[in-house]
């Protein structure tokens, strides 16, 4: 405060006015290191906002706040040999390339600037990077680093959690645990919040998509339907049974993929290879009607093959509630085995048809529950304008075309289909960094003695009592109850 003082006693008129807006504006900043280690994916990402920017010539008028990733990468660890995620690969993977990438990181954040020879100074203070040759870097040190606390593998999450407390222990700053699901639901709001731009027809900027909207989460280790209503607030509307829709998708995959596909790849993203194989094409190969009921829905469609595959959960009607929110998909994988067990020698054009109607089957089946919810939603008077879809499977564009077609034949064409872009639905911690700013901005941190978390839910109502149930959170100053 005595600088600011200093540095406007020093001007006058417009000048200290001026001075003073630039002082305003850097405190009105934030910056976070985000380390994102839940699974097999390393990745570490600088994020900083920027909130109610004052125009120069104009000190009333408010901007939108804008967002800018200064760094985001991640490093994979190599299954391959494993043929899935190998849980002692990924934590060496984690061991071996996470300091390269926070290191790497440091040199991204942003370089403190001086306004005629008075030194602006962030609100978090500075770092000082040395370097060879040149003169040191003088840094801003971000407010709080964000990490991902669970759900996840704990080995895995451990890494990045302790690399994340040694950060904030030697620069005094906050740590922000962040759930991992919550993440993902949130991350089209860090897609609105990066894309936006200064419009002078905007005057108060709000994330999008605005609460509530529902979530469908779906990954190789989860698939959950979520009423979002706040940002931690979410309840849970469906899950699956058995094993999550990515796992599914990855055991086909294996079982129909021609043995020449699999082995001269060294990617283990299986479900992205099955979504190549089945529309080498893109778009131009869907050839896709969605069913206008549900009897059309769980209509068995025999093939030239002779075989069937079964829609899950068949016998449920829309009328009844006993099942109608559940997903399981364990019945369709096993339905897929025996048709490959008996048919060894399958031709190609009986592969590419295997792999599209399990996908079709697998895919319309989240659509239906999702109609279902929407439709609960709509006969409760909730007027629900958005879907978010998350999580790796969401960059399966087959995925994308079936959930909208799906929709608009059940009459709901004017829910809107929110998508990340596809480097952003797989695991990164650019969206870890988005969600620990708005548990930050809501005056959320963690202590320092908070442990990992395999499992954490996102429901308020689950046994662990959600996003806020869990131990270690901490409002400004106080610790939780």
């Amino acid at each position: 405060m005595l600088a600011l003082h200093s540095l406007c006693f020093r001007r006058t008129g417009a000048a200290s006015a001026q001075a003073l807006h630039l002082v305003q504006s850097r405190r009105r900043q934030l910056l976070t290191l985000a380390i994102e280690t839940s699974c097999d994916d390393t990745s570490v990402a600088i994020l900083q906002k920027r909130d109610d920017r004052r125009s120069p010539s104009g000190p009333s008028y408010i901007f939108p706040s804008t967002c800018h990733l200064h760094f985001h990468e991640k490093i994979t660890a190599n299954n391959s040999a494993h043929g899935g995620v190998h849980p002692i690969v990924a934590l060496e993977s984690h061991q071996e390339n996470l300091a390269h990438l926070v290191s790497k990181a440091l040199h991204a954040l942003p370089v403190v600037r001086r306004e005629n020879n008075d030194q602006i100074l962030p609100s978090g203070g500075t770092i000082t990077l040395q370097r060879p040759g040149p003169p040191p870097m003088e840094k801003h040190k971000p407010d709080f680093i964000s990490v991902t606390r669970g759900p996840g593998m704990r080995s895995s999450l451990t890494t990045g959690l302790d690399t994340a407390k040694g950060l904030a222990v030697a620069w005094q700053i906050p740590l922000v645990g962040v759930n991992h699901m919550q993440a993902h639901a949130l991350t089209p709001r860090l897609v609105s919040a990066l894309n936006d731009r200064a419009d002078d027809n905007k005057h108060v900027y709000n994330p999008h998509p605005a609460f509530p909207f529902l979530s469908l989460l779906v990954s190789g280790g989860h698939t959950l339907l979520l009423y979002s209503s706040a940002i931690t607030t979410h309840s849970i509307l469906a899950t699956t049974t058995d094993i999550a829709i990515g796992d599914c998708i990855d055991k086909i995959a294996r079982l129909v993929l021609p043995p020449r596909t699999t082995n001269s790849t060294t990617e283990i993203m299986y479900g992205r290879l099955l979504e190549r194989f089945a529309f080498p094409n893109g778009a131009y190969d869907y050839n896709y009607t969605a069913p206008t009921t549900r009897g059309e829905e769980i209509k068995r469609k025999e093939t030239k093959w002779g075989w069937t595959l079964v829609p899950p959960l068949a016998e449920t009607r829309s009328g009844s509630r006993s099942r109608s929110m559940e997903f399981t998909f364990s019945g369709l994988g096993s339905a897929v085995r025996r048709i490959c067990d008996g048919n060894p020698n399958m031709g190609q054009e009986e592969r590419v048809n295997l792999a599209r109607e399990a996908m079709r089957l697998a895919f319309e089946h989240l659509a239906s529950r999702v109609g279902w919810a929407l439709k609960h939603l709509e006969d409760k008077g909730e007027d629900m304008k958005t879907l978010v879809v998350s999580g790796g499977v969401a960059s399966n564009g087959y995925l994308r075309m079936v959930l909208r077609s799906f929709l608009i034949a059940r009459s709901f064409p004017h829910i809107q289909l929110t998508f990340p872009p596809i480097e952003l639905c797989t695991d990164n911690a650019a969206m870890s960094a988005w969600t620990g700013m708005e548990m930050y901005e809501s005056e959320w941190e963690s202590e320092l003695k908070c442990r990992a978390l395999r499992k954490w839910s996102l429901d308020a109502e689950a046994e662990d009592g959600g996003v806020l149930g869990v131990d270690c959170w901490k409002k400004r100053g106080t610790a939780k109850d």
